[in-house]
């Protein structure tokens, strides 16, 4: 990262820079999608669509893999609903329950952001390589491992 001055920021910590790249390449995601036609997909939304089974999945199944509150994933389900990406169908095993199913739309829009993605790693891997980018990931995972213990 470079300050206003050019300069390299050496002291930035490295977490605050992975942040800072997770929100730049998000912010190209959803620009992506947008021009694509999949107005109003946000961040936030990404506990959803991250989280959700092929076949759909309840609400307090989203809600535990995406470590969120009910209320929380209630809201993301009611605002990808008012967008058309998800819907709401009675569960076949119990009728009390719901379950929480892309539509068309979302599966799309799903389809998408997967391609765009791919797209992203692409072009990082024609900047800085292949092996670069391969050593990239693995640190990455490994360093998730690390944090996960």
């Amino acid at each position: 990262m470079t300050t206003r001055s050019g300069q390299r920021d050496e002291n930035r910590p490295l977490p605050a820079l992975l942040t800072q790249a997770r929100d730049v390449t998000t912010t190209l995601l959803h620009r992506r999608l947008a021009e694509e036609g999949f107005e109003g997909v946000r961040y936030r939304h990404g506990s959803v669509f991250r989280f959700i089974d092929p076949d759909g999945s309840r609400l307090t199944v989203l809600a535990e893999r995406s470590g969120l509150s009910k209320q929380a994933i209630g809201g993301l389900v009611d605002e990808l609903a008012r967008l058309d990406y998800v819907e709401r169908t009675a569960d076949p095993v119990d009728g009390r329950a719901k379950i929480i199913r892309l539509t068309e739309r979302g599966m799309q829009a799903q389809v998408a952001a997967g391609r765009i993605l791919r797209d992203i790693e692409r072009r990082w891997v024609r900047h800085f390589g292949q092996a670069e980018i391969a050593e990239l990931r693995r640190t990455l995972e490994e360093l998730i491992a690390l944090q996960s213990r």
